[in-house]
């Protein structure tokens, strides 16, 4: 079942990508770093348990760790976007070594108070934040843009093949050996990931004409967001659904201690078939395209996860409790791997991290803070409550996919198109000169004014997307059916950039829709500062 209107998807196998040999090493490694993250992840958990106020302080880990992509996943995606990617995730992971080399000497010395441990585990999550825009913006340089909804889901897999083996074997290794073999695992892993970065040796695609200053490109980055409907509704879906589904991963610790009565390797077990039902959705994702439209598979994800949430509440029979897991690892999968999937497929390139950085500041922040509110509620009302309200918020979240549908993007492209002729200047400004404000003038028949002006509509959300700080549309007092559009750009570096990058396809059609409803060419004026003042001043800063 496809769209209305819409051609059917082929369905693309979920191992395609690994047959591209740099993709399949580099996965192979990363699936070996997430074990060691979430062997890390239980251990530190699993240290936890039997302190005071255990319920708040083992939904903090997910806390510590997932915060710092709220804070600093925006400027990671920058540093992508500006430096040489793979430079950068080689320097990170050297850092995760490190972090995880010093868990792994203070547990063993016994010297791993909660603090600390939260601390740790904290930078840990620092490392985590940078990485993730990198990999991600780096993906679609590995394999064809056809197979990029199978190299996301192969990112999923990855991650929940991980949640099933790494909990298994930490579970074994606390209790037979302690939690500090389980940290040292980690550091391995990501000294092995970091080593097959470096025998990575990309093409010239990647090459960059002259980097962006960092604040220019975290700011460009955040206007891009702020300004693309497309972006902000796939982001709205992944809040929706991330929010309710924290509660399973913050609590479910607690769930197997205090309601089923299970020790580590137990706990190991229930990620386990989270990590199994994932593991199953992400190699279903393209099968299920082909069949449903995306907002169906929304709601009936929605429903699967939020009928584990009151199975998890309700029911204290450990075979019973497995089963339900698995469809919620299933949807877990379906939803933010083709939430994943979609922004990568629309993000043009020169802003794809710092898109994506916005992807996983809602991703991580939203499993954060849901951490946090579901420990607090589980230690005031208990894990019953908690359960409860988790699972009515993800089924009211699942119909509101009928009100604020995913977009359909197929056969939209995202290459650059480079349409504008060569600017002919008389001066030539240093490219940081600024702000530039640019006068474009249109001459527009009386019968044609209401279509051009839902025609500028579309050019400002362009101008503004690719670097407008400000952009207005104005008749001219003088001159009847004239209109004038002014727009104000950072720099001359960053109308440069427009120029010559920037500008996809849809961009050239909502330009060109609005120059065929003008009569003849605009009138294109680019206005310079004058003086060694402000070349803008509010009245406020007047003497």
């Amino acid at each position: 079942m496809t769209e209305a209107g819409a051609p059917a998807e082929v369905a693309v196998s979920a191992w395609a990508p690994l047959r591209t040999a740099v993709y399949r090493s580099l996965w192979l490694a990363l699936l070996g770093a997430n074990i060691g993250t979430w062997m890390q992840t239980v251990g530190a958990q699993w240290l936890l348990i039997h302190q005071p106020g255990a319920s708040t302080l083992v939904a903090l880990v997910q806390t510590a760790s997932l915060l710092p992509v709220l804070l600093l996943a925006l400027p990671a995606g920058a540093l992508a976007d500006t430096f040489d990617r793979r430079h950068l995730l080689i320097s990170v992971q050297l850092f995760l070594v490190v972090v995880a080399t010093g868990l792994t000497l203070l547990t063993a010395a016994g010297r791993m108070p909660p603090a600390l441990l939260l601390t740790l585990t904290f930078a840990f999550g620092v490392g985590q934040a940078l990485t993730l825009p990198a990999w991600a913006s780096v993906i679609p340089e590995l394999v064809p843009r056809e197979q990029l909804r199978a190299a996301s889901a192969l990112g999923s897999i990855s991650v929940n093949m991980a949640r099933a083996i790494g909990p298994a074997v930490a579970g074994v290794l606390i209790a037979r050996v302690g939690v500090a073999p389980v940290f040292a695992f980690n550091a391995v892993a990501f000294l092995v990931f970091a080593l097959t970065l470096a025998g990575w040796r990309p093409g010239d695609a990647r090459a960059v004409e002259v980097p962006e200053r960092f604040t220019a490109a975290l700011r460009a980055g955040g206007r891009y967001v702020r300004h693309s409907p497309t972006v902000r509704r796939l982001l709205r879906r992944a809040l929706v659904f991330v929010i309710p589904a924290s509660a399973l991963w913050a609590l479910l610790p607690l769930v197997a201690s205090r309601r089923l009565g299970l020790n580590s390797s137990g706990y190991g077990v229930l990620l386990a078939a989270l990590g199994l039902g994932a593991i199953l959705g992400g190699l279903l994702l393209s099968w299920i395209r082909t069949r449903i439209t995306a907002n169906q598979f929304l709601l009936l994800a929605g429903a699967l996860y939020g009928g584990t949430l009151f199975v998890v509440a309700s029911v204290r029979i450990v075979p019973v409790v497995l089963v339900a897991l698995l469809p919620a690892g299933l949807a877990w999968v379906v939803v933010l791997a083709n939430v994943n999937a979609e922004i990568q497929l629309f993000l043009p390139g020169w802003v794809r991290a710092r898109g994506l950085a916005v992807y996983q500041v809602v991703q991580g922040g939203g499993q954060a803070v849901g951490a946090f509110v579901w420990g607090v509620v589980a230690d005031v009302g208990g894990l019953v409550l908690a359960f409860v309200v988790a699972a009515v918020l993800m089924l009211v979240g699942a119909v509101t996919s009928q009100l604020w549908p995913l977009p359909d993007l197929r056969g939209l492209t995202r290459d650059p198109a480079v349409y504008r002729p060569p600017m002919a200047l008389a001066l030539q400004p240093d490219p940081r000169v600024g702000p530039v404000l640019v006068v474009v003038t249109y001459r527009v028949r009386a019968e044609r004014e209401a279509q051009f002006l839902a025609a500028m509509d579309h050019v400002r959300g362009s101008r503004q997307r690719s670097g407008a700080m400000r952009w207005g549309l104005f008749r001219t007092g003088e001159t009847p059916h004239e209109f004038a559009e002014v727009f104000l750009v950072p720099s001359w570096d960053e109308h440069l950039r427009q120029h010559g990058g920037r500008l996809t396809e849809a961009d050239q059609r909502a330009e060109d829709r609005a120059r065929e409803l003008a009569d003849g060419e605009p009138e294109v004026r680019h206005l310079l500062p004058a003086g060694a003042g402000p070349a803008l001043q509010d009245d406020r800063e007047a003497p």
